[in-house]
């Protein structure tokens, strides 16, 4: 679909990178074209092996990950969780830290930045000074899926063991060891720069969470960081942690923001000018922060680290997909690659095969979903992608307001626009190909699995974002055609995108409705269009209204449905900085509110409405759109 996705490793001449420029590498044509083609290019090299990315290879696919389903899983854990009647308290928590105990680990324990080799962690101390700190904002459903009483975010000492400075006890903290590639380029150690893992909790359902903290301080993997974070980026992703389950969407969690009562020093715009900041811990729950770098880095050591992608591999099956432990045939598919000689992947012969298929299929259906509702991730790199296809590490991400198909978040991406809103399908197919690449080198894949779980990706994302766009639009059936001219008429008019679907279910499926009041139910989102563009709009309604009218539904009826996959409230920019403006000045009250906005985003919520208004114009001003990857 679109441009810039730059295969760029040919530039890296270290040994341990050798292995991603084998004939294993996955180089691609962009294949998701949806949106009107941007004004860069995507160049890409074609790969030796031959993709069936059709709508009917995809129709006849019997998936395992429908588009609904992980979301649905999490927030079903979420609802169950209301059933349970145990409420502990934090001294109560069963911890259980499988992550230490069944995986090799750093033989040192010190923060000392260094190359970490044969390990998958370094147990480290949260070590951030701290003053008073203050509790910010909680999560009472995150504490739910924990079993811990929402009463103890009430402790007077609760801040201070989620700021890191007191331990808690049963918990084993570590940091991760990973790799990943940035910008296309293979980095080599990444790790946990300034989040540390506490240990996992297991609840009366054995249901497995990570707690982490992030902004903990300084481990062997900060390179030349302070392994701190400011308040302004912490409210950013408590928020959108919780918002996006509020969608639906897959996610890490956030239990808790913590203020450390210690500042900070940032450049927040790289232009020489440092500023004391407020410091700040949001403390991330997730059933495994597991990554794609999380194997590649290990892959790329050689062969004595491939055991470690297989214990990795292993793990990750046995605690997070089980259901590929014992898989039989009748469990799973013996399907056809789209190569030449017909051959099948039987992925009953290789549980290692099956979790990569089931890994690409649930990015897919993750990165549909962020199309969905417009959400930009920022920073698409292989160390920021999770093996449990869930949005993780919120940086500079952004909501569309108007709709621009090139539009990122990102200060660092504005070159090239690698990350650009347009752009996340391809990229996610991209980040599987360099993840079945180091499945494929450790050799747990053969390069036909391999392929395959690449063409199952699209095959994924293909129906769920034919599927999801259908629903949006109230459609019987998907219409390439009709959606195309949308969206075609959506950029050249600049029409805000959330709030455009919205506003479409007031449509009524009346082809006797005159033309000259085809589009009232739309004037407050066709703003200032002139004579062509409303003539645009008025033909492209009269096709709309036509489809409509063929599917029979009640207009009532129909607007429940779309009203119900399109969203009233998103976590616009400009609301995370009145948020953030307020609490820098030690008022919490409008980070509380807007949490309680974005966990119902598709009901009206009456006196909330300015919570769904267009961005005003000093949304626009640099530090409130647009932000750096590492702020």
């Amino acid at each position: 679909m679109l441009s810039h996705i730059s295969a760029s490793l040919s530039h890296t001449s270290s040994s341990t990178t050798a292995f991603f420029l084998s004939s294993t590498a996955k180089f691609l044509r962009p294949r998701f074209s949806f949106y009107p083609k941007p004004p860069f290019q995507f160049p890409i090299h074609q790969k030796r092996h031959r993709f069936v990315f059709s709508q009917s290879t995809a129709a006849s696919m019997d998936s395992a990950a429908t588009v609904d389903s992980v979301a649905d899983d999490l927030k079903k854990q979420s609802l169950e969780a209301v059933e349970i009647k145990l409420k502990l308290n934090l001294e109560e928590l069963n911890w259980d830290n499988s992550f230490v105990r069944e995986l090799p680990g750093d033989p040192r324990s010190d923060s000392i930045p260094r190359e970490v080799l044969h390990a998958c962690y370094t147990k480290v101390l949260p070590s951030v000074p701290v003053n008073n700190p203050q509790l910010v904002a909680s999560s009472e459903s995150v504490a739910e899926l924990l079993e811990l009483d929402p009463r103890e975010f009430e402790r007077p000492d609760f801040p201070l063991i989620f700021s890191g400075a007191s331990p808690m006890v049963g918990a084993i903290p570590y940091a991760q060891n990973y790799g990943g590639h940035q910008f296309g380029m293979w980095a080599g150690q990444l790790g946990d720069g300034r989040a540390i893992t506490l240990g996992e909790i297991l609840n009366s359902k054995s249901q497995r969470w990570e707690l982490q903290l992030k902004g903990a301080g300084k481990t062997p993997y900060s390179r030349f960081a302070d392994g701190l974070a400011v308040l302004r980026s912490s409210i950013r992703e408590f928020l959108c942690s919780e918002a996006m389950h509020g969608l639906g969407i897959p996610t890490t969690r956030a239990l808790c923001l913590v203020t450390t009562g210690k500042d900070v020093m940032r450049d927040m715009f790289y232009d020489g000018n440092l500023k004391d900041e407020p410091g700040a811990i949001v403390c991330r729950v997730a059933q495994s922060f597991l990554r794609f770098g999380s194997y590649q880095l290990h892959a790329s050591r050689g062969k004595k680290d491939f055991e470690i992608v297989r214990a990795l591999a292993d793990y990750a099956i046995r605690h997070h997909f089980p259901h590929l432990e014992n898989m039989t045939r009748s469990e799973s598919i013996s399907s056809n690659t789209g190569e030449e000689d017909n051959s099948a992947v039987d992925l009953t012969s290789n549980k290692y095969a099956a979790w990569a298929v089931e890994v690409a299929e649930r990015t897919a259906s993750m990165i549909a979903r962020w199309q969905d509702v417009g959400f930009t991730h920022g920073v698409m790199n292989t160390d920021n992608m999770s093996v449990l296809g869930l949005t993780i590490d919120y940086g500079p991400f952004g909501f569309l307001d108007s709709f621009d198909p090139s539009y990122t978040p990102n200060t660092t991406d504005l070159p090239g626009k690698r990350y650009c809103f347009a752009n996340q399908p391809d990229v996610g197919l991209w980040n599987i190909a360099q993840f079945t690449s180091a499945l494929s080198t450790a050799e747990l894949l053969s390069d036909k699995e391999a392929d395959y779980a690449m063409e199952r990706y699209g095959n994924k994302f293909m129906d769920d974002y034919q599927d999801i766009m259908t629903r949006k639009l109230g459609l019987a059936k998907y219409s390439k055609k009709l959606i195309g001219e949308l969206l075609r008429n959506m950029v050249s008019d600049k029409v805000d995108y959330t709030n455009f679907f919205r506003s479409l279910s007031n449509i009524k499926a009346d082809p006797a409705i005159p033309e000259d009041q085809l589009l009232i139910p739309l004037k407050d989102v066709l703003l200032d269009i002139g004579m062509e563009r409303r003539e645009a709009w008025t033909s492209w309604i009269k096709s709309y209204i036509q489809e409509l009218s063929i599917t029979g539904v009640l207009d009532e009826e129909r607007k429940v449905s779309m009203n119900s996959v399109n969203p009233k409230y998103i976590l616009r920019n400009y609301l995370c900085q009145n948020a953030i403006d307020a609490a820098e000045q030690g008022d919490f009250g409008e980070v509380r509110q807007l949490l309680k906005v974005m966990l119902c985003p598709f009901d009206e919520q009456p006196g909330m409405e300015k919570y769904a208004c267009l961005p005003p114009a000093w949304a626009h001003r640099p530090g409130v759109c647009m932000l750096s990857c590492s702020s």
